[in-house]
């Protein structure tokens, strides 16, 4: 089983990136930390079973030699924006498999010092093509999933609702194994073109 376990959406300041979600959109956050030698680090909104990340280069030095960190840099250079979405796959090793892909360990110290760690597969090509996911396995404990930790929100959220991506339709079913996940396809460049969140005060729509 597939399911959507998160969105990214680039910024340029996490900081910044975190009043706007909660002054216009309602959205509470905490931070997440750093991804080590990758030069990026993030702010998590959780919604309870899933999360937006808020993803940002924090060190510039490790940042020259991070090619996710080079890539956010050159998508987010015109301003805060939808980047990429994440699929978690039961079977995430048949999946990797099935596509030809690779997976790669990555891991995050939270700021008490707990760290997270999860294998990914798809990456590089989502970062190719955005409008493909990439896909996720954690190595955690379910109460450790981002989306858990309790944060105040002025409309409490209860997860994505859908994701609105330009693209080949084709070409998106075939790299989900035919898995009906609530995404929308609309034509034009590959990418992700909003998150629409469910909360008890309406649809919250990040572009």
């Amino acid at each position: 089983m597939q399911r959507i376990d998160h969105a990214l959406y680039g910024v340029r300041d996490l900081d910044e990136a975190a009043r706007r979600f909660r002054d216009e959109l309602g959205l509470g956050s905490y931070p997440g930390g750093r991804h080590a030698g990758r030069g990026t680090g993030n702010v998590i909104v959780p919604l309870g079973r899933d999360y937006v990340e808020l993803l940002g280069v924090v060190d510039p030095v490790e940042a020259t030699q991070a090619p996710t960190a080079r890539w956010l840099q050159d998508l987010v250079a015109d301003g805060d924006r939808p980047v990429g979405w994440c699929v978690s796959a039961d079977n995430f090793d048949e999946v990797a498999a099935r596509l030809g892909l690779t997976p790669t360990d990555w891991s995050r110290e939270l700021p008490d010092g707990t760290v997270l760690r999860w294998r990914l597969a798809g990456r590089e090509v989502a970062m190719e093509n955005p409008t493909l996911p990439f896909f996720i396995s954690w190595e955690i404990r379910d109460d450790q999933h981002p989306s858990r930790t309790m944060v105040n929100h002025r409309a409490r959220p209860s997860g994505i609702a859908w994701i609105e991506v330009g693209g080949d339709e084709a070409e998106l079913n075939h790299w989900l194994g035919g898995e009906s996940l609530p995404v929308r396809v609309v034509d034009g460049p590959p990418g992700v073109r909003a998150i629409g969140i469910l909360t008890d005060g309406g649809e919250v729509v990040i572009r």
